[in-house]
């Protein structure tokens, strides 16, 4: 049926295309879905990639920036030169798939434990924090004035809303309440300079080669704020799967990363970053409680949200690691 759907749609965008084969479901929520094909074409097929929300709008998350503003900021970091995918066409009411974007599929991989074990990534492991550090700076240096309409996030406001939503939960966690009273007290207030954040850079929304990264993916969560919050971001334990003493993404250094910062035009600063590290394996923890919580009472009980829910145990050893006074 979405073969059908997707050949009428590719016709309209897509000069001399014959249809679409192989499509394939990668995953889907409650509001969203992605799946892979190819386009057919006398010169050969090209692989494409369809990120919808099949309904309409879709329940997306209050964080979320919306697929069409997802497809825009994609579309403005390839331009720019960024590793992004091309996106080939926002979907419209006549295309009959609901509200989302088709973009061209990027050969790679996105497993975390393939990346950070596998011989053939031996080489992109040993450049990679540099790589991220000089792509960070680049989408952190991308106009304003030509991005969608998004929220600004500012470190007062996450603490705000990160309390929030963890006392709604009625899940007391002490050591989340420690965490979240040195957020408090750390707060080093409105960043110098607001950019364009990603939001969620890390592991899973990198698509890597052996020759390092090669795009990427899931600008959803992109909002302006502190461009320190993605460095942070991609320090964070869980996305280390189990390479601790490598606090980029289990492969690189601080100093690698900072120094790919640099490369590309921006100064890091370590002290807002150490912040973001917190806040983030923070905000993760929490995210596993909610997990846990919809596990627990709403109507879907997959193993899948009991896994991750368990994982807010690891997060606060991470937190009482980052907390501990150096030395003891």
């Amino acid at each position: 049926m979405i073969e059908q759907e997707l050949t009428r749609c590719v016709a309209s965008f897509y000069p001399g295309a014959t249809g679409v084969a192989g499509a394939a479901k990668l995953s889907g929520g409650a509001s969203q879905e992605t799946w892979s094909f190819d386009i057919l074409h006398p010169r050969g097929s090209y692989g494409a990639i369809l990120r919808r929300a099949p309904g309409g709008y879709g329940a997306a998350p209050t964080r979320a920036a919306g697929l069409a503003a997802e497809a825009r900021l994609m579309q403005i970091a390839h331009d720019a030169g960024l590793p992004s995918p091309e996106v080939m066409h926002v979907l419209r009411p006549e295309d009959a798939l609901g509200t989302g974007f088709i973009m061209a599929r990027v050969e790679g991989e996105t497993i975390a434990r393939r990346i950070l074990r596998g011989e053939q990534f031996a080489r992109a492991r040993a450049i990679l924090a540099r790589q991220l550090g000089k792509v960070a700076a680049g989408i952190h240096r991308l106009p304003r004035g030509e991005l969608p309409d998004l929220r600004e996030m500012s470190t007062t406001k996450e603490i705000s809303e990160l309390e929030r939503e963890y006392h709604g939960f009625n899940w007391p966690r002490p050591v989340f309440e420690l965490a979240l009273r040195w957020l408090r007290d750390h707060d080093p207030g409105p960043s110098q300079e607001v950019t364009l954040v990603h939001g969620d850079f890390r592991h899973g929304n990198l698509v890597i080669g052996p020759d390092g990264l090669r795009a990427v993916l899931d600008w959803e969560l992109a909002h302006l704020g502190d461009p320190m919050e993605d460095l942070g971001w991609i320090c964070v334990n869980s996305w280390r799967f189990g390479e601790i003493d490598k606090p980029v993404g289990g492969f690189g250094s601080l100093e690698e990363l900072f120094a790919g910062y640099e490369e590309g035009g921006r100064k890091a600063d370590p002290a807002r970053v150490k912040f973001w590290e917190v806040m983030g394996t923070l905000r993760w923890g929490v995210m596993c409680c909610g997990m846990m919580q919809r596990f627990r009472s709403g109507p879907d009980h997959s193993m899948e949200r009991a896994m991750i829910g368990r994982r807010a145990s690891e997060t606060e050893i991470d937190l009482l690691r980052l907390l501990a006074p150096r030395g003891d």
